[in-house]
């Protein structure tokens, strides 16, 4: 059995290449890497022309296969549909979805694209592994075409309520096509009720324990708490005491005696930065003993700086950072540094293993792993605390963090309060048993307890696929879902929940 691993980006590894400790990537390589296997995916090349071809590479026992996307397939399928409308979406932030029926036709044509390639590199007893939101509808596609595999997904950001994903046009044609996967992999068991309900209330899907009928398809919905390699950040933030990288040097000597608050984000508006600043310059105000003696590190490196409302949060970030530190600093003080690049691992297990409280106070996110690299770099006998935002799914692992509403500054700011007043054995009581659930549950227990779910699925009754023609999208045709080749609602998603949709541009 070969295990075939599909995601929006894959990197192929030079080949004398250490692999950074932890991380998704390292994982999923090691899962082929044990009984050999094949990544499929984006290159992250773009090409003026659409020639599509595949190009292969093999390291070691694993086969990676990439393609370009075009421009324009870059626009429609990546920053459009995938990150202008189902990023925000998912994020709970309706006021940010842009929905655009060119761009969600270009997402449902990339993923027949990738699928079409894939097939063609399928042995019958593989079994293939989708990861994301950008590849949601692959699953069924490939069924389209007659792939009779065991197909699973697994979604890394949240799932919204059925109200919220349902306010995204074509919600119901594209929740569907999750009825083609066998396993459907959540991070938490709030997203695995939010999309049991939305099966439920957009598809009429039936619910029986941990499983979904749609038609005559059956897909198990299941909570797969993501996590990192723990022992090996432990180690990095362990060496990083005796052998710093320079980033920690100059930390250290800049920031002297006073006390450090960490926040580690990409620069996205999902992960509450600005209210994370203005949260901290409210502690500032409510406790000024704490002036010249306690400064905030937030390091954001930019991602997506096309998309417009990126570049205004690069903008507001500054602005915050700014003003903050014209009203609260000193000629010798500067209470925030918001550093607006990328560090390496081995720098951010230091930077961790230095501060003495690591704030994660996103406004939502699927799991975030910077809370759980946060207590592996910690120092067993003088660990900082976490304060950990509630509607971070880590949070529903990680209770014995300071949990704390990221909508509401005047709470963080007193959280930051508690945390730096903590006395050293609560600070180790909450540590141990932090550390206890992240060891116990770390990103080896994550790939082997999914694959083991996905290698359970009994498939000796699964139905046939009926496969059709696919539907190009028409212009000014009224908003009627279709799924593939023109068929009635029900009776595609008993064939597999195959996708399409007779769509013309807003």
């Amino acid at each position: 059995m070969r295990l075939v691993i599909v995601s929006n980006r894959v990197t192929i590894p030079d080949r004398h290449e250490k692999a950074a400790a932890g991380g998704l990537a390292v994982a999923l390589r090691e899962a082929l890497e044990t009984q050999g296997g094949l990544w499929f995916g984006w290159s992250g090349a773009v090409v003026e022309t659409g020639a599509h071809e595949v190009r292969s590479t093999q390291r070691g026992k694993v086969s990676y296969a990439v393609t370009d996307l075009t421009e324009a397939e870059r626009q429609s399928y990546y920053l459009g549909f995938s990150n202008r409308a189902l990023w925000p979406n998912m994020h709970y932030r309706l006021g940010l979805t842009e929905f655009s029926r060119t761009d969600y036709t270009g997402y449902l044509a990339v993923n027949r694209r990738f699928a079409k390639a894939l097939s063609a590199m399928l042995d019958p007893d593989d079994v293939v592994w989708i990861h994301d939101y950008h590849l949601i509808p692959m699953a069924a596609e490939l069924r389209r075409r007659g792939v009779r595999n065991r197909i699973g997904y697994f979604h890394h950001i949240p799932w919204p309520p059925a109200e919220v994903f349902g306010a995204l046009p074509f919600s119901a044609t594209l929740i569907s096509t999750l009825a083609a996967y066998d396993l459907v992999g959540l991070q938490t068991e709030i997203d695995v009720r939010n999309l049991i309900a939305g099966l439920e209330a957009l598809c009429g899907a039936k619910r029986a324990g941990d499983r979904v009928r749609l038609g005559r398809r059956e897909t198990k919905v299941r909570a797969f708490p993501i996590g990192i390699d723990v022992e090996a950040f432990r180690k990095l933030a362990a060496l990083s005491v005796r052998a710093a990288p320079r980033p920690i040097k100059t930390t250290r000597e800049s920031l002297g005696e006073r006390q450090l608050v960490i926040g580690v984000d990409r620069l996205d508006y999902s992960k509450g930065i600005v209210q994370r600043l203005e949260a901290f310059g409210q502690f500032l105000r409510s406790h000024p003993e704490h002036s010249r003696r306690v400064g905030l590190l937030q390091i954001a490196p930019p991602s997506r700086s096309d998309v417009p409302e990126y570049a205004e949060l690069d903008r507001q970030s500054d602005e915050v950072a700014g003003r903050l530190n014209a009203a609260l600093g000193e000629f010798d003080w500067t209470p925030i540094r918001v550093v607006k690049k990328a560090y390496s691992r081995n720098a951010l297990a230091g930077f961790y293993r230095r501060a003495q409280v690591g704030l994660v106070t996103p406004m939502r996110d699927g799991m975030n792993l910077v809370a759980k690299e946060y207590v592996a770099a910690q120092d067993p006998l003088d660990p900082g605390v976490l304060v950990l935002s509630r509607f971070a799914g880590a949070a529903q692992q990680l209770g014995e963090a300071l949990i704390v509403n990221p909508y509401d500054t005047h709470e963080v700011a007193e959280a930051i309060r508690t945390a730096l007043a903590m006395p050293k054995s609560e600070r180790i009581r909450r540590f141990e048993r932090l550390f206890a659930t992240i060891a116990s549950t770390d990103i080896a227990w994550w790939t082997r307890r999914y694959l083991a779910a996905l290698s359970e699925i009994d498939q000796s009754d699964a139905p046939p696929v009926r496969t059709g023609p696919q539907q190009p999208p028409r212009r000014k045709q009224p908003p009627k879902l279709q799924l593939v080749g023109g068929a009635a609602p029900n009776e595609a998603l008993a064939a597999a929940g195959a996708a399409s949709s007779r769509s013309s541009r807003r």
